[in-house]
């Protein structure tokens, strides 16, 4: 079995060094963002509240790459026992272009929940899209997934409209496909669906956006919160 506590180093550790050695090149990029509700997958995990977040990566020439990327995020609410205030993940990938138009990234990322004593909630996942043009079609997959859900399965499309030379209109859709009974959701519900339409653009080298998120959940069927109902979401961010 895993054990969930080394993982991460072990996972960042190997993979950096085999990319390493691969490619001796490398270019090092970092983001940071606040948004005023962070919404993972439609359901929001800062308690409806802003989140700081931020991450590294190290890309190669070869196409891998390998990065940690941090938010802060707020359980405190649910009664379930989930009381870390930081979500930090590492994840290692490879991506490409096979022609002009159409790219592709496979890779594996691992979220972790560091001083999250009440609860088990670290899980690997793996994951993998094909993007042709402007739209991207993907799937993520974890046999341990967050909550004590067990096997879970995520199928989702990305499309962005261009509506200028600085604005764009960005759509989502995703399938998730929980093991039964569902883990944080209530009711034995296994299911759900979630989505955003947004706008974004760029202003002296900063980017904004702002989308209508939201899951085809009832109220209180995530942790008997509404964290998994449409809101209206404003995010900054900063690319390096």
């Amino acid at each position: 079995m895993l054990n969930k506590k080394l993982l991460p180093a072990a996972l960042a550790t190997s993979l950096f060094a085999g990319a390493t050695a691969a490619q001796a090149e490398m270019e090092i990029s970092a983001n940071v963002a606040l948004t005023t509700d962070y919404k993972f997958r439609g359901i929001s995990q800062s308690d409806e509240s802003p989140a700081l977040q931020g991450g590294f990566d190290l890309a190669f020439d070869n196409g891998m790459y390998v990065g940690t990327w941090a938010s802060s995020v707020d359980f405190d609410t649910n009664g379930d026992g989930f009381d870390g205030s930081l979500e930090l993940d590492y994840y290692v990938g490879w991506g490409g272009e096979i022609s002009d138009s159409v790219g592709v990234d496979v890779g594996v990322l691992y979220y972790s929940y560091p001083g999250d004593d009440g609860a088990d909630g670290d899980y690997l996942e793996f994951y993998g899209s094909v993007s042709i043009a402007d739209g991207t079609l993907g799937f993520a997959y974890s046999d341990d997934y967050y909550g004590e859900t067990d096997t879970f399965y995520y199928l989702y499309g990305d499309y962005s409209f261009s509506l200028g030379e600085n604005l764009s209109l960005d759509l989502h859709v995703g399938y998730n496909d929980l093991d039964e009974d569902g883990g944080f959701l209530s009711d034995g519900q296994d299911s759900y669906v979630d989505y955003s339409v947004g706008l974004s653009t760029s202003f002296a080298s900063v980017d904004l956006s702002l989308a209508v998120v939201g899951t085809d959940l009832d109220e209180e069927e995530v942790f008997g919160t509404d964290w998994g109902e449409d809101s209206v979401i404003f995010t900054i961010s900063k690319s390096m």
